[in-house]
């Protein structure tokens, strides 16, 4: 049965499954871009280069925040450059065609030799945005669930983590990765590598690692045991963590939701991540990733983010040298689709949406014949 299989090799690195893919996964699906904090003053604005295409949102004068194609209506000159910044006003650097913080454009030099040129036909292009729980999404292309409703089986659950109050931590920073972006996506979801590549989570868990596939997230989560670990960073941050105003449940719960197919929120006790998996090519990914929390000057609650910080970074680095192996190994023409096992729900799921969507070349090993970037 194909739904037990994973997905054949040869989708994480050839170059025309990946522009199909981009053109019908990565185009319509949400896409994170900041936290509706990062810009809490008139013309804040933050950006978010996918696919070719430069975005950005920014807070107009009424205080909404919108997006729009990062494109000056004249000659199609790229207005801003960076990953942040103020603009009360966006003046392009090429012919100073200028715009208002909400899109409109305001200013043409020598307006009088564009004959009848209306002002409002020519505003910025916008790009659809959604704000949930404080995080501020976008999609190239509209259509299907919001962010709400994809995540809506999880509101509950997240509402006491105050999300939409969260302040950064720091800078966005941006980690490269010399893999397709499914194979991120996957290894994120994946719950059976925990106990065998993790042995700090093991130990912070005691082999407890939930996973479960829905609709549109998937979830996992572990509770903190009350054995001290034998590795200090480790011992030191469960005996540090805080009280914090969360349901008893939660105070020691380690909570990731991966949004459909590769936004992912990392929620602890003392802050919360989002990790954003962004295709840049067949067989390479950037992951875009930040930290948040709630104002707190408790010195055991600045210890603790540093100790979370510490024991991620070896979790991150464990799973770079993961994936980077996977990787290689789905370039051999030998490997074939392996078995997913009936607890691997998570896999399970992520290849059967991706062949409904992509059809049926998902199945073949090796590519189809005829298969092209218009076919499928």
């Amino acid at each position: 049965m194909v739904d037990a299989l994973s997905l054949p090799g040869w989708v994480y690195h050839d170059p025309e499954f990946f522009a199909v893919e981009m053109e019908r996964v990565i185009r319509p699906a949400w896409q994170i871009v900041c936290h509706q904090n990062d810009i809490p003053h008139v013309g804040d604005w933050r950006s978010l280069d996918l696919l070719g295409e430069g975005l950005f949102a920014i807070r107009g004068a009424d205080g909404v925040i919108r997006a729009f194609a990062n494109v000056c209506r004249h000659r199609g000159s790229r207005l801003l450059d960076g990953e942040g910044g103020c603009a009360r006003r966006l003046t392009c650097p090429y012919h100073a065609w200028t715009y208002a913080a909400d899109g409109r454009l305001i200013g043409v030099p020598n307006k009088a030799d564009y004959g009848d040129l209306r002002m409002e036909d020519w505003g910025l292009l916008p790009v659809e945005l959604e704000l949930w729980q404080g995080f501020v999404f976008v999609r190239l292309e509209s259509g299907g669930p919001s962010v709400a409703e994809m995540l809506a089986a999880h509101a509950e659950e997240v509402a006491p983590y105050r999300l939409d109050e969260l302040q950064a931590l720091g800078r966005i920073t941006l980690r490269p990765r010399p893999v397709n972006w499914k194979n991120v996506a996957d290894n994120y979801s994946d719950g059976l590598h925990i106990s065998v590549a993790h042995p700090g989570l093991t130990r912070l868990f005691g082999g407890d690692y939930r996973i479960a596939a829905g609709p549109h997230a998937d979830r996992m989560s572990g509770d903190l045991v009350e054995q001290p670990s034998h590795n200090l960073s480790e011992r030191a941050y469960q005996a540090m963590l805080p009280e914090v105003d969360l349901p008893a449940a939660q105070r020691r719960r380690w909570l990731y939701l991966k949004l459909w197919p590769n936004v992912a929120i990392d929620i602890y006790p003392d802050q919360v991540d989002f990790m954003h998996f962004v295709p840049v090519g067949p067989t390479e990914t950037l992951v875009r990733e930040v930290s948040y929390g709630l104002s707190d000057d408790r010195r055991e609650m600045r210890a603790a983010r540093y100790l979370n910080w510490r024991i991620n970074r070896r979790v991150n680095a464990e799973d770079t040298a993961l994936i980077t192996r996977v990787q290689q190994g789905m370039a051999s023409r030998r490997y074939t689709p392996g078995p997913l096992g009936e607890s691997e729900v998570c896999l399970r799921s992520f290849a059967k949406r991706l062949r409904e969507i992509i059809g049926e070349a998902c199945q073949d090993q090796p590519p189809p014949p005829g298969w092209s970037r218009s076919g499928g």
